[in-house]
């Protein structure tokens, strides 16, 4: 159908993948967790935004060239391993601060941080680019569910692709709407809301570490 060779494999597949947690899905629990359903899906956007981006240069194959040149594939790694890093320790002072915070009688729930004046769309979608794992994944996964024979394989990877995204939303939406059941919650206790935080920037920095000793074989 549509020069895809395999759909219910492809579809397995894709849902396990989706499932797996990564700093994308963690983000937007987290800032669906501290800042609502609207925030939460403007995070989102940019995953989604990121991902098209990262299917339309897997068919393009710029992910083979990645792949094949060692020195643009370490330039990619390191860039978003920094990127990640700079979110984990971001998260690591908002949560100190939580710490410190949460004894203070009359203190505010909400603790004045970087947090406060970030921007979900723009974060989630560098979060996305800067994954030259998830650019390789997306050439490898895509290219075993697309017949070489088709005549318009553009419109096999643009199928592949929206079914992929409309999975992302599902997966996503479900993160958001259970993120917001949490933040009241958080409201309500700091001790909650601040050992949140920290596990938040303990995994982003373990997502960095990770990052940055891949390889791009």
């Amino acid at each position: 159908m549509l020069g895809i060779t395999d759909l219910p494999a492809y579809l397995v597949g894709l849902v396990l993948i989706v499932l797996l947690p990564g700093p994308n899905s963690l983000y937007v629990l987290s800032v669906a967790a501290r800042r609502g359903i609207r925030t939460g899906y403007r995070a989102s956007a940019g995953v989604w935004c990121g991902d098209a981006v990262l299917m339309t240069l897997s068919a393009a194959g710029v992910a083979s060239l990645l792949q094949a040149n060692a020195l643009l594939f370490g330039i990619v790694k390191y860039a978003g391993a920094g990127y990640l890093a700079w979110l984990a320790f971001g998260m690591l002072r908002t949560a100190r601060d939580m710490w410190r915070s949460r004894r203070e009688p009359g203190g505010t729930e909400e603790v004045s941080s970087p947090v406060a004046e970030e921007r979900p769309f723009r974060r989630a979608l560098v979060i996305s680019l800067f994954n030259p794992k998830a650019i390789l994944f997306f050439v490898a996964f895509f290219v075993q569910f697309v017949d070489p024979g088709y005549a318009y394989p553009a419109l096999s990877f643009v199928v592949l692709g929206a079914f992929a995204q409309l999975v992302s939303f599902l997966y996503l939406s479900a993160l958001i709407f259970g993120g917001t059941r949490l933040a009241a919650a958080f409201r309500r206790r700091r001790r909650l809301s601040a050992g949140a935080t920290s596990a938040a920037g303990a995994l982003f920095l373990g997502f960095a570490v990770k990052l940055s000793v891949s390889s791009s074989a």
